[in-house]
């Protein structure tokens, strides 16, 4: 009993000295109250992985209606009214897996049955000096790698949205960029640094202004599409052999820069396929509001 007496005279003794009002005990107390919850925070984010929100996005030539897409889905009643893109924007959307939502304004709201999952969409600047910021995202180079809108491991999707009213005049444009892409993609496949292949990336090509008298089904964009997408191809491989390159070099690099399968005569979407990469033609109107195709695929990509 005579060793315990001191040890609680001790604890009796620092009791009090702690309810007893002084500077000391004042300042500790602060310290700590300040301090604690920063440390804890700190080590919670420490262990706590930062994850990154799968993203869509939306390529294509200027005019197209990219941003009036973005802003439809966003809003879910009108498109607003939009200007040329001169940087990336991207909202933060959540789409449902219910099954019985008949339209893209039920299976995004908030309170729709299902299980939800948030993505971002990202519509990127159409214009022909400013693709480049597309392109990063897709290939993974530079500061889009771990841009603004997350992990360009993330990207799920790709939508390619062009006016198929005005397909005729502008094929030339929106084959070579949606070229650039496909390539892009397909050398995706291929570039990680481990056996494992990254995430496959599929495209749709949404033909938009359906409602316009002018606009061609999507059956024939594909079709024009295609066509000049070959033409392309077999363009590029002959000024490559026009270069004075190498032999060897050429197979080479032509192998490389063949879009498709390789050594084909005509090029056909589902050549794509090689490199797990599905590319869809789906029609629809921003304007009318008739995008529910599209957003069917965008859920299947999340």
């Amino acid at each position: 009993m005579s060793s315990s007496t001191p040890i609680m005279e001790h604890l009796k003794g620092a009791l009090e000295y702690i309810l007893t009002p002084s500077t000391p005990v004042i300042t500790i107390g602060l310290l700590i109250v300040f301090f604690v919850p920063i440390l804890v925070h700190f080590f919670i984010s420490r262990q706590t992985p930062y994850t990154s929100l799968p993203f869509i996005l939306l390529a294509g030539p200027a005019g197209g209606g990219k941003t009036s897409l973005l802003t439809l889905l966003e809003r879910g009643d009108t498109a607003a009214e939009t200007h040329t893109s001169q940087t990336p924007h991207g909202v933060e959307l959540t789409v449902s897996s219910d099954a019985g939502a008949s339209t893209f304004r039920e299976a995004a709201r908030e309170d729709a049955p299902g299980s939800h999952k948030k993505f971002f969409l990202v519509d990127t600047p159409g214009h022909g000096k400013l693709r480049g910021t597309a392109m990063a995202h897709i290939s993974g180079d530079g500061k889009a790698n771990q841009s603004q809108f997350g992990d360009s491991a993330m990207l799920r999707g790709i939508m390619y949205v062009l006016d198929a009213a005005t397909l005729d005049d502008s094929l030339a444009d929106a084959a070579t960029y949606l070229y650039h892409v496909l390539l892009a993609l397909q050398k995706r496949t291929g570039s990680g640094s481990t056996s494992r292949s990254p995430n496959a990336v599929h495209v749709l090509i949404a033909a938009n202004k359906l409602d316009l008298f002018t606009a061609l089904p999507a059956l024939l964009v594909r079709s024009q599409l295609e066509a000049e997408l070959g033409r392309i191809r077999q363009s590029r491989s002959k000024g490559l052999l026009d270069s004075g390159v190498g032999t060897d070099e050429i197979g080479s690099e032509e192998q490389d820069n063949w879009l498709g399968e390789y050594g084909s005569e005509k090029f056909t979407f589902g050549q794509m396929r090689e490199f797990d990469i599905e590319v869809d033609v789906i029609s629809g109107s921003v304007l009318e509001g008739n995008v529910d195709k599209w957003w069917d695929w965008i859920s299947d990509r999340i």
